[in-house]
């Protein structure tokens, strides 16, 4: 019967599974489409383009400062040691960088599908898994994954973090429930929620509060590259203490001071003091400060690993239509999620994104895309919503229309993210070999372990060559003339530079050779035996 006991019992169970709050664990969550896209992240890393990719210039830098079989470069000031941890438990013992990169492809799926594990609850799971797709088959993302780079690791810092911290904030009270209490003599008592203890000033969540995750995803994120971090995790910051939810701000605060403790320590060590790291750390990007990058940004999504100075034509709009989606879709998950009562699990994202994405919009005068994959990673979970909202709205006969567009666009854009992957992989590839091959033609020439590098692209041509490398200006100047002239007394020196470009003063006398495209000119031996003959 329609007003029987039972009817009332069947009916509040329903009432209470529909106002559970996202998150509390009550409603178990399909973790098996996460874990499929994560998998197929791993595989399509190593089957495209890891384990036959040489290591690329940056990379170098990281991985040398832990390898035993390489002499450590040149680590300037904006560079966190993150990365260098994290590859040491295979770079410290080999010198396979197919070991290596296989080793990052499978921990990069992992920390995928861990980061979109934190957001459970907080979207549904074919949401989760569209986000983790969306963001997953960029060609950045594909290209950097198993690259030993620390942009990947603060986008999965973020998500791991953003999600975090949402599952663990107390919903705001109902104001609803602030009427006078002479009104609810004909409700139903209220079940007893957990209990809150004496003294606190914040509402007590109805779930586990995942702290560790809010602090493990701060702490990734400072580890990999402070000032990503503290830009990501500001919005954080004023939501926890608007809400004066203080075990969420200590632990957001104490990650990211656990995360750039030893980058700070490092300033003092080496630099000074925290504002002369700062002030270095900016003169080496150029001098930060008002230089919109929007154009950069988008000339660097054709392909570019690194547009500096960034000039040339701009991609084709097939390449870059995605770009300009992205704030359309954002603001369609937003006024989506306003709409449904749910706005603070898709505006924090999305002003994260915004906060991680401004310095490198607004602050510097060059671009790479790798930049921007902490903003795109926030993005994803909001923007795979919307996706998802434009696929439902349409009611009979044109849902199957929306849902063939939403098809063919994704197929077009994922074809265009595998082209511009294969373009990148191959121009990358070939430079790489061309390293290998000019340290080849060194070696032959005499420039063997212990040896060094100086000049133009020492640092990779120093490491394929197995050399120290050194430079007397520019961004990466570590040594003087007179440090290298002592060198060449002992071992033997090269000086790199450019076609067409003039020997630098301390190597006008020395021996030239071309090597590929490059001169290269040999101190006289240490020894004082003959130099071995160019080609």
């Amino acid at each position: 019967m329609g007003d029987g006991t039972n009817a009332t019992a069947v009916t509040g169970r329903r009432r209470e599974r529909a106002t559970l709050r996202p998150g509390t664990g009550r409603r178990p969550t399909d973790r098996r489409p996460l874990a499929a896209v994560a998998a197929l992240f791993t595989l399509a890393q190593l089957l495209l383009n890891a384990t036959g990719l040489g290591l690329g210039w940056d990379e170098i830098v990281y991985v040398s400062q832990v390898t035993t079989h390489h002499p450590a470069a040149f680590f300037s000031a904006p560079r966190s040691r993150g990365v260098s941890l994290l590859v040491a438990p295979v770079a410290s013992w080999s010198a396979s960088t197919a070991l290596l990169r296989t080793y990052l492809a499978l921990l990069s799926g992992l920390g995928l599908y861990l980061a979109l594990r934190a957001w459970r609850g907080l979207f549904p799971a074919r949401v989760l898994a569209t986000a983790g797709a969306l963001f997953a088959t960029l060609w950045v993302t594909l290209f950097y994954g198993s690259q030993a780079m620390p942009n990947l690791w603060v986008a999965l810092g973020a998500l791991l973090c953003v999600g975090s911290l949402l599952r663990a904030l107390p919903d705001r009270p109902d104001r609803s429930d602030r009427s006078d209490r002479s009104d609810r003599s004909d409700r139903p008592p209220r079940s007893p929620g957990p209990p809150r203890p004496a003294g606190s000033r914040w509402p007590v969540p109805s779930g586990p509060v995942p702290l560790g995750g809010v602090m493990g995803g701060a702490a990734l994120m400072a580890w990999m590259r402070p000032a990503d971090a503290v830009w990501v995790s500001a919005p954080l910051l004023v939501l926890v203490l608007a809400r004066r939810h203080l075990p969420l701000a200590a632990a957001l605060v104490g990650g990211l001071s656990a995360g750039a403790a030893e980058w700070v320590a490092e300033a003092y060590a080496r630099y000074g003091g925290l504002g002369e790291r700062l002030a270095e750390a900016s003169r080496i990007q150029g001098g930060l400060g008002l230089h919109l990058a929007f154009d950069d940004q988008l000339r660097a999504l054709g392909g570019r690993g690194l547009c500096r100075p960034c000039a040339g034509a701009l991609p084709s709009p097939a390449l870059t239509w995605w770009w300009f989606a992205l704030p359309l879709l954002a603001a369609l998950a937003l006024a989506v999620a306003i709409r449904a009562g749910r706005t603070l699990p898709t505006a924090v994202p999305l002003a994260c994104a915004a906060t991680a994405a401004a310095p490198y919009l607004l602050t510097i005068d060059y671009a790479a895309p790798r930049f921007l994959q902490p903003a795109y990673a926030l993005l994803a979970p909001p923007v795979a919503d919307a996706l998802g909202h434009l696929a439902r709205a349409p009611r009979g006969r044109w849902r199957p229309a929306a849902t063939t567009l939403l098809a063919l666009g994704a197929a077009a854009h994922l074809a265009a993210q595998l082209a511009v992957l294969t373009h990148v992989t191959a121009g990358q590839s070939a430079a790489r070999r061309d390293w290998a091959r000019a340290a080849g033609t060194l070696h032959a020439l005499g420039v063997r372990p212990p040896c060094l590098l100086t000049g133009y692209e020492s640092i990779p041509l120093g490491y394929y060559t197995g050399c120290s490398s050194g430079d007397i200006s520019g961004h990466n100047a570590n040594t003087t003339h007179a440090a290298i002239g002592a060198a060449a007394r002992r071992i033997p020196v090269a000086a790199v530079t450019a076609p067409g470009a003039a020997p630098p003063p301390y190597a006008r006398s020395w021996t030239p050779h071309r090597v590929g495209g490059l001169t290269v000119l040999l101190a006289p031996p240490p020894d004082g035996g003959a130099a071995t003959s160019g080609r």
